[in-house]
């Protein structure tokens, strides 16, 4: 009952909620085609992002990165520092598919979701900023409590 009612305050912050799409976005990326190359013959080929390493890799580290953001609830700093860091890999991720699209844009037709990375950036920075306000908040409290205490 006791890890129930964990698991329920952590899904109650909509910084957890922020982390979660953020997460899920990236991790339907795995399946996803990032590419479709027309020949000059009519046919097709896709490419899917598990099949570049560089792309594999930086998918790998922003799923490692969210799911620690994910897992660091009680610490509210620590939430805030490691979705920026997951945030500053999404932008990296994205400023890497940017330059590939722009340098095949005439050879390929690109998926949407190439700009995933992009909002997942937007949300771990909008969750990143939640917990420094509820950290703040904690603290705020913390002190106003002590000082009420001094008073008396």
């Amino acid at each position: 009952m006791r890890s129930f009612i964990k698991i329920n305050t952590m899904w109650q912050r909509i910084q957890t909620l922020y982390l979660g799409i953020a997460t899920a976005l990236i991790f339907s990326m795995f399946f996803c085609t990032f590419a479709t190359i027309i020949g000059p013959d009519g046919s097709d080929v896709t490419i899917r992002y598990s099949e570049k390493l560089s792309y594999l890799t930086l998918m790998i580290m922003l799923i490692t990165s969210h799911i620690a953001a994910t897992a660091s609830f009680k610490a509210f700093f620590l939430q805030a520092r490691v979705s920026v860091i997951a945030g500053l890999l999404a932008i990296g991720f994205q400023i890497w598919l940017a330059i590939d699209f722009f340098i095949n844009r005439n050879a390929m037709v690109f998926n949407v979701t190439a700009l995933f990375p992009l909002a997942a950036a937007a949300l771990d920075f909008m969750a990143a900023k939640r917990s420094m306000v509820d950290e703040m908040t904690i603290q705020s409290v913390k002190s106003a409590r002590k000082a009420r205490k001094k008073r008396r």
